[in-house]
């Protein structure tokens, strides 16, 4: 510990807040996160069955990214001999030791709840996992003829010897690792067979023709069980001795050198293709693979034990997600039909609505369609003359990009920055952005070296022989299918101060323009973190002035050292602080002379928690932004972010009392510990219990919580 130093005015011995004893290690916090996910799928009751069985999908799919990014950057490190400590005071090697350690609990636990739990619960519901083997010999048959004319076609079986190299697997692949023994020559033999990524990995038998249940179970086999035991029509020369199954996952971030990318579609192509090649940081084997072949593995790998995961059971659980499609709604959430308050305010009329008020949407609670129709209406519109937008995931069928494309083919100028750099959906990006080029729009691939994560649109019209801009701004991405299961916030509006300052920023996206003005947007990498940290002291000092201070912060990560400090001294200052921080959070909160004034809590349910919500007391003029940054210094630093203030008053004690609402959830939340650890906050009775996504889906419930806040702060 740093030594402290003494306020010669007061006498006080002041703390070093850089001290690595008030910071959480980044890496840890993001998988205490997981956990939190995991719980949703191993408390029974939490959720109905399949959804158990979706949160323990979503935990897997999380790990495999968290692998393929973040330990893969820490492993290239260790490699790089680097040896710097982290805020907390870790070096790369003891970092990747106690994540390793971590996981390997969670794996257990995981298996645990769907083996022991999950699986058995879905029998007696009357959906079954059943093995080949189980199966009586005329279904065994049927499969066999199903696997000879549906799987065997895509198989490729390869052989590795002396005139056969190890075979290359690519990222996410499955695979057989199958040793075989030559009937003739009685010579052992090793083949790899991948489990093809493009057939479902979980078969439902009732779909394969003339096998026949008539029990109404639902039965369902894993792919490679059914490949495992019908590797004899592969090596039909061959005696099978046993196979194993294994995975690979790879380090899949692309390094882009901007400067030296010429064409940065094609540059972000290759990189796609790179991430099949990437360096393996993570091999899943069974705890039954024999030495031979998991050194065999190892060696033309090149991994580590530190790399090699065994995993009893089923490799890949990220699959389990297609378990929704099972048509039980009995054992799914109860569906909802969200509220699309602009087709029954203003029979649809985006426009109309924005121009009489400012209008706030929180998704998925309120329809996501409205954001939808304002592209589609300016598309269509003949008083509408451009459209700006910026777009970083969108997914695979977006009806606002063919919006914007009809738009063009309208006669409109369509200027839209598609960020080609959005991890894992750059795919769809380049699709996207060579069909809006194709029609004729003006597209931008963002600014050199920096990431374009805004979410924007502005639409000006021609009315009454004037021009008048509309403005969407938003927390999420322009991507309907997130927005029926990320909460987010958007705000339609025709404030011409704030669209005057989107207007510059669109300029210096698309343009030579360097404007820095911004006296209402937050923009990153301008002026947010300056912005918000001068907004953490004005607090402070008012507090200390005439005491109310309050802070409410709701975010996806809480990472920027400088921001933690200026919530430290607010919280030595008596400031009231409350933080909803969804994932990592390297604050530690309750710390006695330090953040004993800092609550944190995480809500992890239904929905994903993905708005971002920043609420200062202000003396009274209670002050919010609303936006797409997280406190990160990757979205301070190194990536074109927007916070965008809320005038209207209305909204602003609306939204407040939302994060109030939060802060009260008794059901779906979590409070950090002064260790950085974290536990489920108690609920009492059923009488007392608090869902606040429950009460968000219910508007009536809403409006009274709503009120209840409003009547409390006056």
């Amino acid at each position: 510990m740093e030594p402290q130093h003494i306020d010669t005015e007061s006498a006080e011995i002041v703390p070093d807040l850089r001290d690595p004893a008030y910071y959480i290690n980044r890496e840890l916090s993001w998988l205490e996160f997981n956990q939190r996910v995991l719980e949703e799928a191993l408390t029974p009751g939490a959720h109905p069955l399949l959804d158990r069985a979706k949160f323990i999908s979503i935990f897997s799919s999380n790990l495999d990214e968290y692998f393929m990014i973040r330990v893969a950057g820490i492993e290239d490190q260790l490699d790089a001999g680097i040896h710097e400590r982290t805020i907390d005071g870790l070096t790369p090697g003891e970092q990747l030791e106690r994540i390793r350690s971590r996981i390997l609990l969670q794996l257990r636990q995981r298996n645990d709840c769907f083996y022991n739990d999950i699986l058995p619960a879905l029998a007696e519901k009357g959906v079954e996992f059943v093995r080949f083997t189980e199966m009586s010999p005329e279904h065994q048959e049927l499969l066999r003829l199903y696997f000879r004319q549906e799987i065997f076609p895509v198989l490729t079986p390869l052989a590795f010897d002396t005139g056969h190299p190890f075979p290359f697997l690519s990222n996410l692949s499955l695979n057989l690792a199958i040793e075989l023994e030559d009937r003739e020559t009685r010579t052992h033999k090793f083949a790899r067979v991948k489990v093809p990524s493009i057939l479902p990995r979980l078969l439902n038998l009732g779909s394969i023709e003339n096998i026949v249940f008539d029990d109404g179970v639902a039965r369902f086999i894993w792919l490679e069980d059914l490949i495992a035991n019908n590797l004899g029509q592969l090596f039909p020369e061959m005696q099978i001795i046993k196979s194993h199954l294994f995975r690979v996952i790879r380090n899949a971030d692309i390094e882009i050198e901007e400067d030296e990318a010429g064409d940065l579609l094609e540059t972000i192509e290759q990189g796609i293709r790179s991430r099949r090649y990437g360096k393996v940081v993570r091999l899943d084997i069974g705890p039954e693979m024999p030495d031979s072949v998991r050194k065999l593995l190892m060696n033309n790998l090149d991994v580590t034990e530190r790399n090699v995961y065994e995993i009893g059971g089923v490799l890949g659980l990220g699959c389990l997600i297609d378990l929704l499609r099972i048509d039980r709604p009995d054992l799914k959430d109860e569906p909802f039909v969200p509220v699309n308050r602009i087709e029954e305010q203003y029979q649809g009329d985006i426009f109309s609505a924005a121009r009489a008020q400012d209008i706030l949407l929180y998704h998925p609670y309120d329809s996501f369609q409205p954001v939808v129709d304002f592209i589609r209406q300016a598309a269509n519109d003949p008083d509408v003359l451009s459209i700006k937008q910026t777009l970083y995931r969108v997914g695979s069928n977006s009806p606002i990009v063919k919006a914007l494309m009809a738009a063009v083919e309208h006669g409109k100028q369509v200027a839209v920055l598609v960020e080609l750099k959005a991890r894992f959906d750059e795919e769809n990006n380049i699709v996207w952005a060579r069909a809006l080029e194709e029609v004729g729009a003006h597209v931008i691939y963002g600014l050199p070296g920096l990431k374009t994560h805004a979410k924007l649109t502005l639409v000006v019209r021609r009315e009454h022989h004037r021009l008048k801009r509309y403005l969407h701004l938003g927390t999420g991405n322009y991507n309907p299918a997130t927005g029926k299961i990320y909460t987010d916030y958007s705000l339609f509006t025709v404030n011409e101060r704030l669209a005057s300052e989107v207007a510059e920023l669109f300029n210096a996206l698309t343009g030579y323009s360097k404007y820095t003005g911004y006296k209402k947007l937050l923009v990153s990498p301008i002026n947010t973190r300056k912005r918000i940290i001068g907004m953490i002291e004005r607090e402070a000092e008012q507090h200390r002035s005439r005491g109310g201070g309050r802070i409410i912060m709701k975010m996806n990560a809480l990472v920027d050292d400088k921001t933690i400090r200026a919530l430290y001294r607010a919280s030595r200052d008596g400031v009231r602080i409350d933080l909803i921080v969804r994932g990592i959070c390297c604050l530690k909160s309750g710390i006695p002379g330090i953040s004993e004034n800092i609550r944190v809590v995480s809500i992890i349910g239904r929905f994903l928690e993905h708005s971002r919500a920043y609420y200062f007391s202000n003396g009274g003029s209670g002050e919010l932004y609303l936006g797409s940054a997280d406190i990160m210094p990757r979205n301070l630093d190194h990536r074109v972010e927007t916070l965008f203030p809320v005038p209207d008053r209305k909204i602003v004690q609306l939204v407040k009392s939302d994060l109030e609402l939060m802060l009260l959830d008794n059901v779906k939340s979590w409070e950090m510990l002064p260790e950085g650890t974290y536990r489920k906050v108690a609920s009492g009775t059923a009488a007392t219990e608090i869902n606040s996504q429950n009460i968000f889906l219910n508007q009536t419930a809403r409006k009274k919580f709503s009120n209840k806040f409003k009547a409390e702060e006056l």
